[in-house]
């Protein structure tokens, strides 16, 4: 791996404004998986973990910290074996069924609809549902989107107030399938779009609860399924979902270790996560010959690492260790949904607790914060920020006769003229020297942070503070902008004022 050491330059127009920085972008996924839901979110009102209503309380508290703007629920794969009736009523009646897609152990149904809602509710953040069209039938997505928030007296409001709750809950966002193209049905884009027609046409607007309708989207590159369902079903959708797990190894049968790599297998991973670049790009050339008004949405509802599970647990279960290569992976991520927030409505990433790249690891009553959970504290100011003109000459770094570049970066600013910038350094071990060039912006004040440590380093519950941000003050303002010299293997953040 070879990188240069000049200074590297870049340029940031204020007066170029572009569109706003959703803040659902840095959304997050919360599926019946593992230990995500049950010990990770929910442990029940009679559990000795402090806990409101069931759901633990330190993690609500970290979430709130970091601003979740949506949640998606209940999958994922597991949403299309999900009967939402199940979820509902008398704990100590609810069917216990195989969840069949992850571990084959006994879903008790204790989560369910309510919890979820008061999840979201306690969070003050949107509901993103996930519903069952493989398995389930129109009039069971029907009755769902009516027993969640219709506000007049039916059957099934009767039934929801029977279950403690009387008025309508806002559910801002529905998926309607999920991986259509694999374990949602294995089905064709062209039999999807039709069924994806049928089934949206239930998943009405009651009151003035509207309702965001987001299509089953392509895996990774299939660009003839994104075609296909523009096309075809297009002007009934307001969001096309698009998943992508970036593997070290670039393959499912062996996908790498989460602790035990080596400098190769660093950068086979980040370049592997700069794929996502391409992706949205040419997905969203293809919405834009169907949709140039950019109506629908890009929503990358599933993103994030994809390892061998950890050691000693159940590989059902997809638990993994988080390093700092996983805070790398995040912070590519998040800025290339920024830079590309005119078509990217919302993101999630997968998932919240306990399962793949988590934010949050959990044993028993304790809890840590994963290097992940980190850059999104980090990166939560670009939220409803406007997307700022830059231009970037930096190093490259060759990885397998390619080369990726070595500094990754984002820029917004605030309604109060608060410029924010995150700045990735994709190098193991050599820093950047920065030089930035502020084009109609005097700034008077700069703050920063920064995440940075040995490329294997990750939190434990021994030592819960190993991978932590701390104060960053490498830098110096100069009469064109200012000039920082970014550590290698880190996420910085800068916040600049006039």
């Amino acid at each position: 791996m070879k990188v240069g050491r000049k200074m590297m330059n870049l340029t940031i127009n204020t007066q170029i404004r572009k569109d706003r920085i959703n803040p659902e972008i840095y959304g997050h996924f919360a599926e019946h998986l593992g230990r995500c839901i049950y010990e990770g979110i929910f442990v029940g009102e009679e559990s000795d973990i402090p806990n409101v209503d069931g759901i633990r309380l330190d993690v609500l508290d970290a979430l709130k910290k970091i601003r979740i703007p949506v949640l998606r629920w209940p999958g994922g794969c597991f949403a299309e074996e999900y009967n939402w009736r199940s979820g509902i009523g008398d704990r100590s009646k609810r069917p216990q069924r195989i969840n069949v897609h992850w571990g084959g152990v006994i879903e008790d149904n204790s989560f369910g609809t309510h919890d979820f809602m008061r999840l979201c509710e306690l969070l003050d953040c949107k509901a993103y549902i996930n519903g069952n069209m493989s398995g389930g039938t129109v009039r069971e997505m029907s009755d769902w989107v009516e027993y969640l928030t219709f506000d007049g007296y039916s059957t099934l409001t009767a039934l929801r107030e029977e279950n403690g709750r009387k008025n309508p809950w806002k559910v801002e966002y529905f998926g309607v399938g999920n991986e259509n193209w694999g374990a949602g049905g294995n089905m064709r884009p062209e039999y999807y779009a039709d069924e994806y027609r049928k089934y949206q046409t239930v998943v009405r607007n009651y009151g003035d609860n509207q309702i965001y309708k987001v299509a089953c989207g392509p895996n990774s590159d299939d660009y003839y399924w994104t075609d296909v369902i523009m096309k075809n079903a297009g002007h009934c959708l307001d969001g096309i979902s698009l998943h992508y797990y970036t593997l070290p190894t670039g393959s499912w049968d062996s996908k790498g270790s989460d602790l035990e790599f080596d400098e190769k297998e660093w950068y086979s991973t980040l370049k592997r996560t700069l794929y996502m670049e391409e992706l949205v790009t040419r997905h969203s050339e293809i919405m834009n010959r169907h949709d140039p008004e950019k109506r629908v949405g890009l929503i990358v509802d599933e993103w994030g690492t994809w390892y061998d599970p950890h050691p000693g647990t159940n590989p059902g279960f997809l638990y993994q260790q988080n390093t700092m290569r996983d805070a790398l992976v995040a912070g590519i991520n998040l800025n290339i949904f920024n830079q590309h927030c005119d078509r990217v409505h919302m993101a999630n990433i997968a998932q919240t607790a306990n399962v793949l790249q988590s934010i949050i690891l959990t044993d028993k009553e304790k809890m840590i914060l994963t290097p992940t959970y980190h850059v999104f504290d980090l990166y939560k100011h670009h939220m409803d920020g406007a997307l700022l003109g830059t231009s970037l000459v930096c190093d490259n770094i060759e990885v397998d006769g390619s080369a990726i570049p070595q500094i990754h970066h984002s820029a917004s600013i605030s309604d109060n003229g608060i410029i924010t910038i995150t700045i990735c350094n994709l190098s193991h071990d050599k820093k950047a020297d920065l030089s930035s060039a502020l084009l109609n912006y005097d700034v008077s004040k700069i703050s920063g942070k920064i995440l940075s440590n040995e490329m294997n380093a990750h939190n434990t519950f021994d030592e819960p503070q190993n991978v932590a941000p701390s104060e960053f003050s490498d830098f110096s303002i100069n009469e064109d902008g200012f000039s920082a010299s970014i550590p290698p293997c880190s996420v910085v953040l800068l916040r600049l004022e006039k």
